[in-house]
């Protein structure tokens, strides 16, 4: 069940940014967490990439610097129309994640931020079948989202945080190993890092 205030960061967009910038000041602000999933990746100019769930286009402002080819997925047709207006550099393609209307072996690089906390268990093991489709051979999967802290000071502002602006999936999502799922879906795991006290997890994985 949504929260009234996750309700109103959705139709407002600078509700949504102030937010989203204060939670990204724990990491060393919007730019560094922008670039937390992308940190070591080899991406030129050709590289065919997926910004999936990309929102009103926050990361993929910065998709657009390393590669021309770009495309951004997401379900809302709002955040699609404000995409296509905040970043017109990038393609932009309407649809669910756990049901990509996309063509197999499409990407070199899957990337996603802060989304899969939105997922059902069913949406999430969808999801990551899909990625897995859609990238080519040896292509890349990278994510950003919650990881239950390990620094028990950042509980606190962590469950504030989860009142406040989330639903029980995030809640869940703290008690889900995802390594262990990207594993199952034939995925290898690259890196795992943590950041804001373990807050936040970045995986890389490998078709």
């Amino acid at each position: 069940m949504a929260t009234f205030l996750r309700t109103l960061s959705y139709q407002y967009q600078w509700l949504y940014d102030g937010i989203s910038r204060t939670a990204a000041l724990s990491v060393g602000g919007e730019q560094r967490f922008r670039q937390l999933a992308l940190e070591n990746l080899e991406i030129s100019k050709s590289t065919e990439v997926l910004d999936l769930c990309c929102g009103a286009g926050q990361t993929t402002r910065f998709l657009v610097q390393y590669s021309d080819r770009v495309t951004g997925l997401d379900i809302s047709p709002v955040a699609i129309e404000r995409a296509k207006k905040n970043v017109p550099q990038a393609n932009y393609v309407e649809g669910l994640a756990q049901k990509m209307p996309l063509d197999d072996n499409q990407f070199d690089l899957v990337h996603t931020s802060s989304a899969l906390h939105e997922m059902t268990p069913k949406e999430l093991e969808q999801i990551l079948q899909e990625v897995y489709r859609v990238l080519k051979p040896g292509g890349i999967f990278t994510l950003v989202d919650f990881h239950p802290p390990t620094n028990p000071l950042y509980w606190l502002p962590v469950s504030i945080f989860m009142v406040l602006f989330e639903t029980e999936t995030a809640w869940k999502l703290l008690k889900t190993d995802l390594t262990g799922l990207l594993t199952n879906q034939d995925f290898e795991i690259i890196k795992k890092s943590l950041y804001a006290g373990g807050s936040l997890q970045v995986i890389q994985a490998k078709k």
